[in-house]
């Protein structure tokens, strides 16, 4: 019982040094220094008010209070050394002391809007969980790696989505885009993904699942609204199903090669189909050991670098294919932030599919060797 307070105090000196202003702190006394080696008066003194403005940015109000009134105290000292009249460093010190009050209330503005930002982030985080459940490294059959940016960092979700089940049908899973941005665009992916889910375990077949989501969306989305997306399922043992809804073709990597799966019949994206009376088109692909399907959104090919070039995802996916999903989509991912230069203006995800080789039955011994086994006498 009682240690707990001996291990409180022992945290005690390390958040004390942490809440420390010790950047202002050493900005304050080198104008002093300087003051002192240079002889400069008075006009050093209103140079002390960088220490609080300063620790307003990076300090809770009560260091800024102490930076501030450390900086009056020295600034008295300086003036009155420097033979300061009465008048004008009463003026200098009133106006050092109200910078330090402005950076006080400006520093506890700055902590509630932290605070609330924190707030925010933790909510979007829970909402993000939500609405892309995580994706574990093995799904049915497949080795599975996902990335997801969002554009708004604070925000953490945007109008991008995916998910991946496994159903009486097979593996079964979706990558989709929603036109525009923002909070609608955020509720329009959680319906496609609600629906998704839901047909995805009800129906036999994929294209059925593809026309629940349409149907859906025609009763709820606006007329000038849509979303592109790639259905897809794994129904049986080398075999891959693929309904494309006006979304960038997935890339198929088979034997170090990356060739993308364009649909044989371009269809309208998902909301659009009564507007224009075409209907989605479902596409067989051979899918064995060792296959790997790569889908995304446009916000990995419309990724743009300083010189306005689109970054190549083909020619990236083909650099850093590997046995390991998790590995591959982590280095397109980390090239795909270099590409632009750190920042992202859409959102952007990665899905990654693999089929692990498998491995082959140890080989039988051969004739001669049982019969020599089995003539050794103990």
């Amino acid at each position: 019982m009682s240690k707990a307070p001996h291990h409180g105090r022992d945290h005690m000196p390390r958040r004390l040094v942490a809440a420390t202003p010790v950047l202002p702190i050493l900005i304050v006394f080198a104008i002093v220094v300087v003051d002192l080696i240079c002889g400069s008066g008075m006009t050093s003194v209103p140079l002390l008010a960088v220490g609080p403005a300063l620790a307003a940015t990076t300090n809770g109000p009560r260091g800024v209070l102490c930076v501030g009134l450390l900086a009056a105290a020295l600034g008295a000292t300086l003036g009155i050394r420097d033979g300061g009249q009465g008048r004008e460093l009463a003026v200098v010190l009133a106006a050092l002391l109200a910078v330090t009050l402005a950076s006080v209330l400006a520093s506890a503005l700055r902590g509630r809007r932290e605070r609330v930002l924190a707030a925010v982030r933790s909510v979007a985080e829970a909402a993000q969980h939500a609405l892309l459940q995580p994706v574990p490294a093995t799904v049915g059959p497949f080795q599975v790696a996902v990335r997801y940016s969002a554009a708004a960092a604070e925000a953490r979700i945007g109008g991008d989505l995916y998910a991946l089940v496994s159903t009486p049908y097979g593996v079964r899973l979706i990558v989709g885009d929603v036109r525009g941005k923002g909070l609608p665009a955020v509720g329009t992916a959680a319906l496609v993904l609600g629906v998704f889910r839901e047909a995805a375990y009800d129906e036999p077949d994929l294209l059925a699942v593809v026309a629940r989501i349409e149907r859906s969306l025609a009763r709820n989305l606006g007329s000038d609204d849509f979303v592109t997306a790639v259905v897809a399922g794994y129904p049986r043992a080398g075999q891959l199903e693929v309904v494309n809804c006006g979304h960038a073709p997935p890339l198929l990597v088979r034997e170090s090669v990356v060739v993308p799966v364009e649909p044989d019949l371009p269809a309208p994206p998902l909301g659009l189909r009564t507007l224009s009376g075409e209907t989605p088109a479902l596409q067989v692909l051979p899918f064995t050991d060792g296959d790997q399907l790569l889908l995304y959104t446009d916000g990995v090919t419309e990724a743009r670098n300083h010189g306005r070039e689109f970054y190549p995802l083909a020619e990236g996916l083909a650099r850093h294919a590997s046995e390991e999903p998790a590995r591959t989509v982590t280095a397109l991912h980390d090239e795909l932030l270099a590409h632009v230069g750190g920042r992202l203006h859409d959102d952007a995800a990665l899905l990654l599919l693999r089929i692990p080789v498998a491995p082959e039955p140890p080989a039988a011994p051969a004739a001669s060797d049982a019969g020599r086994i089995g003539s050794c006498s103990p």
